[in-house]
């Protein structure tokens, strides 16, 4: 419980390669200090660093949790990913595993970190506030054809998230249509509506939510042609799984009638309500969203060539509602390989007059599947209190919590050595020369 926060920044400026938001933006510097710090008070203290981290984590009773830094945190239950992971990843059997490794003649490590974040960049008031000259809402346009098959126009942009399955997947359970019948467009500007675009993992928790206000309209102005259709009151009209219905009977309209019915209107109720049926909405969000979990990694060491081996990754996270579970353990897979990428790989490494020697990747390490493990992808949904979809955020998980879990890890296993700290990338020459440095100061 913090009463009060003061940051100081420094901004300098350097002839280094430009860097930018990069699948977590900032969150993946602020995680790494904090999970290095926890870590190294534990040891300080003598203290069990999976129950340091479960004292200080926020309690399920504890939400709506109010910081120190104007953002509020509506929910969440990191005590349940936390035993998700742990369990996930055998625990209990860590010593059995580091006790095999040193049969081998190898180090075993093992490695975590406890983090959240803050997603779904918004709203546009508090942002305005601390300076942003742009609003933070997104915009949808849903158009239904005369056939009942449905266009959407979302001003996100799908760059390998899957926004084409999971907004048609939306729009196909909210409406009772098939997903074959939906078109998702993105990213032509002489088609779209003004979008925000995509970052921040803000496409399914903001562009989805303006998806579904649309449909909404869609489904409400569908209830007024249904219900002159029917010969029945607009209240009495339900919708689900694709019919309009009059409560209580079997008398029924599909959806794919009421849509030709509004392009066809020779039965309509045109005194009150407009032919076709096309609505748009934009949804300004009310706060960030704020995923969470825990990582674990174990590591393998060889002493003699200081390589980093990771034997095991294993997450718990909380993402929100989950839409298409398959797409999000997609998205956790390849921001744990980026995560692991920053942690042992990648570098960009100057010569003594500040020149860029690995300019190509000949020379700078990107991680690759020989570089990996199987992960372990668990989920614990707790629903975001304040987007109608309830979805909080998975775009940027990875990359966040996996590169302190990772170093975490080396530095577990390279603690009986003496060595306390070792910067990213942990590559093996870094490593072996760790080793070498602890051998030397303990009179090897």
């Amino acid at each position: 419980d913090f009463p009060a926060i003061y940051a100081e920044v420094k901004a300098i400026f350097t002839n280094t390669v430009a860097v930018d938001a990069y699948r977590g933006a900032g969150r993946p510097e602020a995680t790494y200090l904090l999970e290095r710090l926890v870590e190294k008070a534990a040891r300080q203290l003598g203290m069990d660093r999976v129950e340091l981290r479960r004292k200080n984590l926020i309690r399920a009773d504890q939400f709506p949790y109010q910081t120190q830094v104007a953002l509020q945190y509506d929910i969440g239950d990191y005590q349940a990913t936390l035993d998700l992971a742990l369990k996930e990843a055998d625990y209990g059997g860590y010593a059995a595993r580091a006790a095999a490794s040193k049969a081998k003649g190898k180090l075993r490590g093992f490695g975590m970190s406890t983090y959240i974040e803050a997603c779904g960049i918004a709203p546009s008031a508090l942002v305005g506030a601390l300076g942003a000259r742009a609003g933070l809402y997104e915009a949808a346009n849903v158009r239904v054809h005369p056939t009942g098959s449905v266009t959407v126009f979302t001003g996100t942009h799908s760059h390998g998230q899957g926004h084409e399955t999971t907004f048609a997947q939306l729009i196909a359970d909210r409406l009772g249509v098939s997903t074959d019948q939906v078109e998702v467009v993105h990213g032509d500007t002489d088609r779209i509506p003004f979008g925000m675009g995509t970052y921040g993992s803000r496409s399914a928790s903001v562009g989805g939510s303006a998806i579904v206000k649309a449909l909404d309209k869609i489904v409400d102005k569908g209830k007024k042609i249904a219900a002159h259709l029917l010969e029945a009151s607009v209240a009495d009209i339900e919708f689900k799984d694709g019919q309009y219905r009059v409560v209580g009977t079997d008398r029924v309209k599909a959806f794919g009638e009421v849509a030709f019915a509004a392009y066809v209107p020779h039965n309509y109720p045109i005194e009150t309500v407009e032919p076709g049926l096309e609505e748009s909405a934009f949804y300004d969000p009310k706060n960030f969203t704020f995923p969470g979990g825990t990582h674990l990694v174990e590591v393998e060491i060889d002493p003699d060539t200081g390589v980093v081996e990771v034997a095991s990754v294993t997450i718990a996270d909380d993402v929100g509602v989950i839409i298409n579970p398959m797409i999000v353990d997609g998205q956790a897979h390849g921001g744990l390989a980026q995560g692991i990428g920053q942690a042992l790989l990648e570098e960009a490494v100057y010569d003594a007059e500040g020149q860029l020697t690995n300019g190509t990747y000949m020379g700078y390490c990107m991680p690759r599947a020989a570089d990996l493990p199987n992960f372990k992808v668990g989920n614990h949904v707790t629903a975001c209190t304040h987007n109608p979809l309830g979805i909080k955020g998975v775009g940027e998980v990875g990359a966040i919590g996996v590169p302190p879990a990772v170093i975490n890890a080396v530095l577990d296993a390279l603690a009986p050595l003496g060595v306390t700290d070792i910067s990213m990338p942990a590559t093996p020459e870094k490593v072996w020369r760790a080793i070498q440095a602890a051998k030397a100061g303990k009179g090897a």
